[in-house]
């Protein structure tokens, strides 16, 4: 019970970036971006902006929230840094989640004053994830605190290991085509799911190549956890972390494949879309946590 604040701490902070998150695609979904003028901090002139459209409250209440967490972010890592030093993952993942969220926070602000390419801008969630997935697991070191055991740690060959690291940097891949895909407009450029504007490979020209390559990626990805679970259930089911992350992975992925065909039905509305970025945040974040269960493994 020493770290029951850190924890509680931990856990609200956790929760918070996924809500920055779901702001940050609520933003480009509704074209809010631009919605407070080429100025930051401030919005259209003023600390409080008068009369606001509800584009200029959705961004401006992304700003807002993205401010507090930062600051909450921070004070996260320093805390865990001071009650949890002797815990050898933990300096990394303080560094990591204050200097990602910093970056996040610094190319938002630029992207505001001088503009930014779609491909840069598509960088914006992807830190965010690597955030949120260190400040996650911050918080997964502040319980490990009470039990040492609470992680446990598997056998693994190194062949598993590194597939598991292979698979965690694809993924991250992946979420970077689908934020490239909102970025440049191009979530309705293939029409009908599993199909391509009726075709299963279509001309890869403009933007029905970003849509298609991230829905060609996304399908190599589901795979990929595929082979990841019925490799682990083959020879190490009985190492309960690695199988259950395994199975957790699987079925997020799974679930993220399927809200991709159900944006697609539903006319990329707002809902399922935000749905769909919920998820592939979760995934990065259980597929981290397998990575730090595959990182303290003992060889063999």
């Amino acid at each position: 019970m020493n770290n029951v604040y850190l924890k509680i701490f931990g856990i609200v902070t956790t929760i918070g970036m996924i809500i920055v998150l779901i702001q940050g695609v609520l933003v480009t979904q509704t074209g809010s971006g631009d919605a407070c003028g080429a100025e930051w901090p401030l919005c259209l002139g003023q600390v409080f902006p008068e009369s606001p459209t509800v584009q200029t409250m959705i961004e401006y209440t992304h700003r807002v929230v993205s401010g507090l967490l930062g600051i909450m972010v921070i004070i996260l890592s320093i805390w865990s840094w001071k009650r949890l030093s002797h815990i050898r993952e933990t300096k990394f993942f303080a560094v990591l989640a204050v200097a990602f969220i910093v970056f996040q926070g610094l190319l938002g602000a630029a992207a505001v004053v001088w503009g930014q390419s779609s491909a840069v801008m598509a960088l914006h969630f992807g830190f965010s994830l690597i955030s949120f997935a260190s400040v996650m697991l911050l918080s997964l070191l502040a319980f490990e605190e009470d039990k040492s055991q609470a992680f446990d740690k598997p056998s693994l060959p190194a062949s598993l290991r590194n597939y598991i690291y292979f698979v965690l940097c694809y993924l991250y891949i992946v979420v970077y085509t689908g934020a490239l895909v909102k970025h440049t407009n191009s979530s309705a450029a293939c029409s009908g799911w599993p199909l391509c504007n009726g075709q299963w490979i279509p001309p890869l020209e403009g933007r029905v190549a970003v849509q298609f390559g991230h829905r060609a990626a996304a399908s190599l990805l589901f795979f990929a956890i595929l082979i990841l679970f019925i490799w682990v259930v083959r020879h190490y089911k009985q190492q309960k972390s690695i199988y259950y992350s395994s199975l957790v992975s699987l079925l997020f992925v799974t679930i993220q494949v399927i809200s991709g065909a159900v944006v697609v039905f539903t006319g990329f509305s707002l809902a399922t879309t935000m749905f769909h970025a919920v998820f592939a945040s979760m995934l990065f974040g259980i597929l981290s946590y397998t990575a730090l269960l595959a990182y303290r493994s003992k060889q063999i």
